[in-house]
């Protein structure tokens, strides 16, 4: 829910929970595709991972596996609405990736990548999270290459 104010404590069941290594972490579009291979690997190395997601192109069952463990925990909210969470780490994959998810709705998708990355800004300033903002190659525009490797630059029409 929008405000709901959360402050989640490590797990008894996790028997490394006092190492400097555990951390929480917050995954915004943790049911996406990539959002859900990210869950999966946080929660394998130990770590309480919260996974947020309203599945506008997303779905439960993308991290049906990890439901009943004991450090995940599953949030339905819109990123486009302030949350409050206590966390060492964002990671912000939340936002449409393919061009049929969003183009069917492009304002919801602008308002999911700028109001999106401010909130999640916003709560890693407030509880002093390190955060990692994720993209997609639509930013390179068309490109004249396809697949793109690393060193491609993009192809931008500005006019």
């Amino acid at each position: 829910s929008p405000g709901r104010a959360c402050t989640r404590r490590p797990s008894a069941a996790m028997a490394d929970s006092t190492s400097p290594e555990f951390k929480r972490i917050l995954v915004t579009g943790g049911a996406g595709f990539l959002g859900s291979h990210l869950c999966r690997r946080l929660v394998n190395e130990g770590h309480d991972v919260v996974c947020m997601d309203n599945y506008f192109t997303s779905q439960k069952t993308n991290v049906s596996d990890l439901l009943g463990k004991p450090n995940f925990e599953i949030v339905r909210h819109d990123v486009t609405h302030p949350y409050f969470l206590e966390v060492d780490q964002i990671y912000n994959m939340a936002c449409p990736a393919s061009p049929v998810h969003y183009q069917f709705n492009p304002v919801k998708t602008m308002k999911t990548s700028v109001l999106g990355m401010m909130n999640m800004l916003g709560l890693a300033k407030r509880v002093k999270a390190r955060i990692l903002q994720a993209s997609t190659s639509e930013v390179y525009g068309d490109p004249n290459v396809s697949p793109q490797p690393e060193s491609y630059w993009g192809h931008l029409n500005c006019t």
